[in-house]
């Protein structure tokens, strides 16, 4: 079989990228090995009564920003739902001796930041000014895609070329900052996984804008929508997404992509493949060393992978609406914004836990897919260190035969149970009422989405990797694109979507960001059939695999 393009996942990323292709005529095929389309955006479902998120808790620019830009080119604007969070704090930042409320506005939180700590109330106002002058400056100015708007670019964002890659501990230092006050402003760290010494100032200062600018919203059903409408964007205009499609191979000869070959065998032809795996995946397991020099090789398998995660899914029979306002709550123990990030890196299991804190249900009260009437869902994250070892687990039993270890539950269950403390000092009792329970580790990220070292975040965005230190679309190899957690724009719901449109522009030799704000549309509106009231995004979006290879595996399913 033949294709235009052949893109490798079907997260966000991969999506978009399938979208803007297929909406700009070529035949496009989107491989996911997961029987289910949708990557981190994912939302999966216990017992037919309680629906979590994988990815997606909060954004922001669903208007006027990024995601608004990408979902106008696709001619998904006002097909979905946005409901804002609590535009007089959408975030909830806990420590010993504070408690602040995030709300929407520059000023508003500048004011109520500042006003924490009055003893350094001009040093906060300065180091806040700086990165609201970033953040608006890279909404503006963008990031530089040529060696032009290189030239550019220090009279369009004096204060990015003059703060933007420094690490963002640099700027407290120059102001003088307290820990405490290092601690509060870097608190949604998590959203990147970063410690301050590492992190680029315009990597944060970019962060607090999102949500600033416009307020912070929660997708109306839940992440599974938004992958559920790019689907139809591919499918209604000629292109295909096929789950149970392992990509074990990138074919090249010569120099070029020929297209990949499938676990089982199936070879897909295609002069064009946009990968949007693991890096590491991509460059030292699916292609043949003599694809590319033994140097990139070496700068690939060098890249330092961001610290992953551990979740914990909880469904309650109590409404949670009536103990929390509309806010993520972000729960530190202590003002050592660098302590957590060493101890996940030398291996340490996370027995004080930084929690970040959110309920689908309280954001999404319309929604009746999330929990039972009277229930509510909570979802409680922490950083963890990705070693095996750590979980109890032999590295040689994976990536499968771990799971059922007793080290490894008794490890899980004793990271949960401190977690869910964090959530009862917030909330009150929540043991009490727990209906459904479980936890994923980084191995379990890595089980489900092949990710080195279980990060949900690709590499690093680190002071050493983020910028033109970051791999580009393009590749040394004809043919071959990136897209994904770990190519220049990043991960996340606006780096994933924006970083396939990207991919596409690449591959098609235009700027489409440029073609959106000019009012283009790519896809066909008319066409398009997803979303309703009675719409199943996650229906959708799963056992989308190739009719003929779906029959044997219920014979074998009914047979065993």
């Amino acid at each position: 079989m033949t294709y235009d393009a052949i893109v490798i996942g079907s997260g966000l990323g991969g999506l978009s990228a399938g979208a803007h292709l297929a909406a700009n005529g070529r035949r496009v095929l989107v491989c996911e090995q997961y029987d289910v389309a949708g990557g981190c955006s994912q939302t999966f479902r216990r017992k037919r009564e309680w629906q979590f998120d994988v990815g997606l808790h909060y954004v922001g620019g669903v208007h006027t920003g990024d995601i608004g830009s990408v979902l106008r080119g696709l001619g998904l604007d006002g097909r979905l739902q946005w409901n804002e969070m609590d535009p007089d704090g959408f975030d909830t930042l806990r420590f010993p001796r504070h408690e602040i409320r995030v709300p929407k506005g520059w000023d508003r939180y500048t004011d109520r930041i500042a006003a924490a700590f009055p003893a350094e109330e001009q040093q906060v106002r300065r180091c806040l000014g700086t990165l609201e002058a970033i953040g608006g400056q890279l909404r503006r100015a963008g990031v530089p895609k040529s060696k032009l708007d290189y030239l550019r670019y220090p009279l369009r964002a004096p204060s990015v070329v003059a703060w933007g890659m420094r690490p963002l501990a640099d700027l407290f230092d120059h102001h003088h900052l307290s820990q405490e006050a290092r601690a509060v402003i870097g608190a949604q760290s998590g959203d990147y996984a970063t410690p301050p010494s590492r992190t680029p100032v315009a990597l944060h200062a970019g962060l607090i804008d999102h949500y600033l600018d416009e307020g912070a919203y929660y997708l109306h059903g839940g992440g599974q929508m938004l992958a559920a409408h790019l689907l139809d964007v591919i499918h209604t205009h000629g292109g295909r997404v096929r789950t149970r499609a392992h990509v074990e191979e990138i074919v090249v000869r010569e120099g070029r992509v020929r297209g990949v070959r499938l676990k089982g065998g199936e070879q897909l032809e295609a002069g064009v493949v946009v990968s949007t795996a693991d890096i590491k995946q991509t460059f030292l397991a699916l292609l043949d060393p003599s694809a590319v020099s033994p140097r990139f090789r070496e700068r690939v398998a060098g890249f330092r992978m961001a610290t992953p995660l551990f979740c914990v899914y909880l469904g309650l029979d109590r409404d949670l609406r009536g103990a929390m306002p509309n806010t993520n709550y972000w729960c530190h123990p202590t003002y050592d914004a660098e302590d957590a990030y060493a101890r996940a890196a030398a291996g340490e299991l996370a027995l004080d836990p930084t929690v970040y804190l959110t309920s689908a249900t309280v954001k999404d009260p319309g929604c009746t897919r999330h929990a039972p009437a009277g229930c509510s869902t909570l979802e409680l994250m922490t950083w963890a260190t990705p070693s095996p070892e750590a979980w109890g687990v032999d590295p040689g039993s994976l990536p499968s035969g771990y799971s059922r270890g007793e080290r490894y539950r008794e490890r899980k269950a004793l990271v949960a149970e401190r977690m869910i403390d964090v959530a009862e000092e917030v909330l009150g009792d929540v043991r009490g009422h727990i209906r459904w329970q479980e936890a994923a580790t980084p191995l379990t990220q890595t089980r489900y989405t092949l990710s080195t070292d279980g990060s949900s975040y690709g590499i690093e965005l680190a002071t050493d990797q983020t910028g033109p230190r970051r791999p580009s679309p393009r590749t040394p190899i004809g043919g071959l694109y990136l897209a994904g957690a770990s190519a220049r724009r990043g991960h996340g719901i606006v780096g994933a979507l924006m970083g396939g449109r990207d991919a596409a522009a690449e591959v098609l030799g235009r700027d489409l960001a440029h073609e959106v704000a000019r009012g283009a549309v790519f896809a066909d509106i008319d066409r398009l059939t997803a979303g309703g009231p009675d719409f199943d995004p996650l229906a959708a979006c799963r056992r989308l695999q190739d009719k003929s290879a779906r029959a044997p595996r219920r014979r074998a399913a009914v047979a065993a």
